[in-house]
């Protein structure tokens, strides 16, 4: 694939992993587990294949559930034994992750450059509210739209194609900017652009083709968008 910048007219961000850090969670891990690498990275995967899941057997939770459902797992298995009160206390650090450098300036130059920029993420309104004040980007936001208003997640089309009538943008006239392969995959095959942002220096899924865009700053998408 690749970009056509002067298609664009919206540009749409994923949340986690894309704006924030998702790997922060592990500190409030370390608090309270010996080796809390390995329990952080299971508690990552199984949020994201519980949403996978839920869109094929039709059982949707708010995403802030399914992270907790994922969070016990991970400590069950690992032999973490913790009340729920000190689980909820890890899993709230979700609504304070650390923001990316790049993120309110790409965006910022993205917006002053004439692009409507928008949140579209799994996650609900609530954890997308403290993510947008804590992240301070809600001055460059046109709005925030959630899995939640359509009971489906990524990379659904159904979640692309509700995002696009949102922002009132044909859907070919959006690129999506997002960390998540997954997420890359779903916006392209609901007929947007996807644009990987490689956080973490690796290697793409060698599966159903290539991102339309790889960046490692938002400041490198401004620059093909030139604004």
């Amino acid at each position: 694939m690749s970009f056509t910048p002067e298609d664009v007219t919206t540009v749409t961000f994923d949340s986690y992993s894309t704006l924030v850090d998702v790997d922060a969670a592990e500190q409030a891990l370390a608090e309270r587990v010996d080796d809390p690498e390995p329990v952080s990275k299971l508690w990552r995967a199984r949020s994201l294949e519980y949403t996978f899941v839920g869109n094929h057997i039709d059982v949707y939770e708010p995403f802030y559930e399914v992270n907790r459902d994922a969070l016990q797992y991970a400590l069950d298995v690992h032999g973490v034994d913790i009340g729920e009160d000190e689980r909820d206390e890890i899993l709230a650090v979700y609504h304070e992750l650390d923001v990316f450098d790049d993120v309110r300036d790409g965006i910022e130059r993205l917006r002053d450059g004439g692009y409507d920029c928008y949140v579209v993420s799994n996650g609900n309104p609530e954890m997308l509210e403290s993510m947008v004040d804590h992240a301070d980007i809600g001055d460059l936001l046109e709005d925030t739209i959630s899995a939640d208003e359509v009971e489906t997640f990524k990379p659904d089309a159904e979640l692309y194609r509700h995002a696009a009538a949102r922002t009132g943008t044909p859907i070919d006239e959006i690129a999506h900017v997002t960390a998540g392969w997954f997420d890359v995959m779903g916006a392209q095959h609901a007929g947007m652009q996807g644009v990987w942002a490689d956080r973490k220096g690796t290697p793409y899924e060698p599966f159903d083709g290539e991102p339309d865009l790889t960046i490692e700053t938002f400041y490198e998408l401004a620059d093909e968008l030139g604004v």
